[in-house]
C-alpha cells in the first residue's frame, strides 16, 4: 500500500482521493480558463483545512507535503494532482477523501472563489 491507495475490505484497493461528479465538472470549467489544476491541503483552520485549487505549480511543494493521488478527469488532459500537508496526511491517512462543491465562497487563494462555489473534502473511514 501507498500513499494512492487504501485497503479496503476484502483486500481490494481503492484511491485515496476521488471525485463526485460535480467536482470533476468544475475542474472541467477551471482547467480551460487556467490550464493544468493541481490542489493542496494544509489543515489549517476555516479554508486552510479545505482543499485548495490552483494552477499547476503555483502553490509550491516540499518534504513538507504528500503526494496522495493524481486524478483523472474525463475531458482534462493531464492528472490533477492532490497535495496534502504531511502533519495533516498522518491525521487523516485512514480516510478516504472525496472532494465536492458546494454553494459559497471559500478562499479567494482557491480558483473557484469567483464562481461563488467552493471545494470541500467529504471523508470516510477504511480499513487498515
Amino acid at each position: 500500500m501507498n500513499a494512492y491507495e487504501t485497503d479496503e475490505p476484502g483486500g481490494a484497493a481503492a484511491p485515496a482521493v476521488e471525485l463526485t461528479p460535480a467536482a470533476a465538472a468544475l475542474l472541467r470549467t477551471l482547467r480551460a480558463d487556467h490550464g493544468p489544476l493541481m490542489f493542496h491541503q494544509s489543515g489549517g483552520c476555516c479554508d486552510g483545512s479545505a482543499p485548495m485549487c490552483y494552477p499547476a505549480g503555483e502553490f509550491r511543494t516540499g518534504n513538507s507535503d504528500v503526494l496522495l493521488a493524481s486524478l483523472d478527469v474525463t475531458g482534462v488532459a493531464e492528472p490533477v494532482p492532490f497535495w496534502m500537508s504531511r502533519s495533516q496526511h498522518e491525521v487523516w491517512a485512514h480516510t478516504r477523501l472525496i472532494v465536492d462543491v458546494v454553494e459559497g465562497r471559500g478562499s479567494g487563494f482557491s480558483l473557484e472563489a469567483p464562481e461563488g462555489v467552493r471545494f470541500l473534502i467529504r471523508s470516510r473511514l477504511v480499513g487498515r
